[in-house]
């Protein structure tokens, strides 16, 4: 069985800068479908000099899940990825969302 962790970074990687994705759509194009909230632990435990674009990956509502300064480090980083974002974390899924379809 593939390895949940090396799956779901093999998804993170390939999404496109300027686009963002779900949790959910991380989780099932990672063959684990129903997994979200597991994509999003593994994220939050990533070393902070990452270079896995985790930033692209909010919730299913088309918002910054985290609190605090992790949001305010999180939007900075879509903000300077090109991509909008409003004051309270909220970004255009319509616009902005990446499927697994390459570009």
């Amino acid at each position: 069985m593939p390895n949940f962790d090396d799956q779901i970074y093999a998804v993170l990687i390939q999404i496109p800068a300027g686009k963002v994705t779900t949790y959910g759509n991380v989780a099932k194009l990672a063959g684990f479908p129903r997994h979200a909230r597991h994509v999003g632990k593994l994220l939050s435990s990533l070393p902070k000099d990452t270079r896995l674009p985790w930033f692209r990956v909010i919730n299913a509502s088309g918002m910054i899940s985290l609190k605090g300064e992790s949001f305010e480090r999180q939007r900075e980083k879509l903000l300077a990825d090109g991509i909008e974002v409003k004051e309270n974390g909220a970004v255009s899924l319509r616009r902005f969302l990446w499927d697994g379809e390459p570009c």
